[in-house]
């Protein structure tokens, strides 16, 4: 064997090894492509899965906002029609507290005058007839 024939046949066991490496890289990389569109189909599947619901849970929430809405028109209506009995509630409670007032200065105002009992009871008798006319 001369001195090319040698180097060719190296050249060529080189060029072997080179491409058993380059299949079995391949090969490899092959299976880690697999895996990633694996992944990428699963990852899809969960997108489409999570839109899904996302879109039929933005509907409920949608209608559960108009409830809520109509709702809370309806409370606020109801205290507006409220509102005059609460103003009434206040101007009775104020004519009661004035009603007491008078009570208090009239009582204290017949306790403390020396009339009698009689005279007393013409004068309360004589007011309410005033008032009445």
């Amino acid at each position: 064997m001369s001195g090319g024939e040698v180097a060719g046949l190296i050249a060529a066991v080189a060029f072997l090894i080179l491409v058993i490496f380059l299949s079995i890289f391949l090969i490899r990389i092959t299976k880690v492509m697999k895996n990633v569109e694996k992944t990428v189909d699963s990852a899809d599947q969960s997108l489409q899965t999570i839109t899904k619901d996302v879109n039929a849970l933005s509907n409920e929430v949608e209608g559960l906002l108009v409830k809520s809405n109509t709702l809370l028109n309806d409370v606020n209506g109801k205290v507006a029609a409220l509102d005059p009995v609460f103003q009434a509630m206040g101007d009775l409670g104020e004519s009661v507290s004035d009603l007491n007032n008078s009570s208090r200065n009239l009582a204290s105002k017949l306790t403390s005058s020396k009339t009698s009992k009689a005279g007393i009871a013409a004068q309360i008798v004589r007011g309410f007839f005033q008032r009445n006319k």
